[in-house]
């Protein structure tokens, strides 16, 4: 054999060596972008990674994330993302960001209606809107839906942060779908009609606003009095949790309105496998009891059971209207706030 031809072979068998290792080395991780804080979501990533011994590679992206995929395209690190809002996945998947999945774990652990028909997201967490009012100022049990918001006799009593933004684009929505598009419209000016103030802040201000009289009821997610009533860094936030109490609407009818974090694959992921088996993990039961219970939110897996905390807020049933309705409603829903000046 000629030195060169030696010279050849040896060259292609260490580069199918450093191929092959290169393959080894994508199949012990997962590389994730996401819009919830690592600190946040590393307990139960630390458990996926010493049960599969695949490790879980996050990048915090609170705003961007669509731009971000978008501009890196097929060169981006990312296998999947997890984002809160059904908005926020919506975006995603309309870009062309996403990819289907398909698992019998996921869907038998994540009902329907929290997933997207073509798999493009999953519904990981559920969240939900609920009326936070002032204890000792309106009885208990005389706010009982949504609905009553608009009701004249609340005129100045009501605050929310801005009606553009994507929870209660999302609220709205639901009210489309439940009501149509006209009643949906009469709703949300007499509940603009009904504002103490110019909707500013977010969900906790509104608690805050409450504390200081400044309105009686406030619409926030629930994971907010969580945040507060457990706030060790900012004493004063648990005195506000703990002036209101909490009204999980429209018990007696369609439910109170649901909404999500979720997760999907994305379309240039080049650790699918990995990203699926981390998606299946999240579904099930002990990553589902732990990532709601550090971020005060429910299960969306039906048969894993809340936390004792957050259960012992209230007894509810969630609407169980599709989020991809939803989803596909909220531009209208943007438009109705924009008319009535929410």
């Amino acid at each position: 054999m000629t030195f060169c031809r030696f010279s050849a072979l040896l060259l292609a068998a260490v580069g199918l060596s450093v191929a092959g290792a290169g393959a080894v080395s994508a199949a012990e991780e997962v590389n994730i972008y996401s819009y919830r804080q690592p600190f946040l979501i590393k307990p139960f990533l630390d458990a996926f990674t010493k049960k599969t011994r695949i490790r879980v590679n996050v990048v915090f992206v609170s705003q961007g994330m669509v731009k971000k995929i978008e501009s890196e395209g097929p060169n981006t690190k990312a296998d999947g993302i997890l984002t809160v809002d059904i908005s926020r996945l919506k975006a995603h998947a309309d870009a062309g960001l996403m990819q289907p999945v398909k698992s019998a774990v996921i869907e038998k652990n994540i009902p329907a209606h929290l997933r997207d028909p073509d798999g493009l997201w999953i519904g990981l967490t559920k969240r939900v809107r609920v009326i936070a009012v002032a204890k000792g100022r309106i009885k208990p049990g005389t706010i009982k839906n949504y609905e009553d918001l608009a009701d004249p006799k609340y005129k100045g009593r009501i605050c929310t942060r801005a009606g553009s933004h994507v929870y209660n684009r999302a609220l709205l929505a639901s009210m489309i779908a439940a009501h149509g598009e006209e009643a949906a419209e009469e709703w949300a000016r007499g509940l603009v009609a009904n504002l103490a103030r110019k909707p500013q802040g977010n969900d906790r201000a509104q608690v805050k606003a409450v504390k200081e009289g400044v309105c009686d009821i406030a619409l926030i997610n629930n994971y907010y009095y969580g945040f507060m009533k457990f706030n060790q860094k900012n004493p004063e936030q648990q005195v506000w949790a703990d002036s209101v109490y909490l009204v999980f609407p429209n018990q007696d009818n369609r439910g109170t309105h649901v909404n999500i974090s979720g997760g999907g694959i994305t379309k240039y992921a080049k650790n699918k496998e990995n990203m699926l088996k981390l998606l299946e993990f999240l579904s099930d039961d002990y990553a589902q009891h732990k990532y709601a219970a550090e971020n005060y939110e429910y299960p969306a897996n039906p048969a894993v059971p809340i936390d004792a905390e957050i259960a012992s807020w209230g007894e509810f049933k969630g609407d169980t209207l599709s989020l991809k309705k939803v989803a596909d409603l909220t531009p209208t829903a943007q438009r109705i706030i924009d008319r009535v000046g929410w």
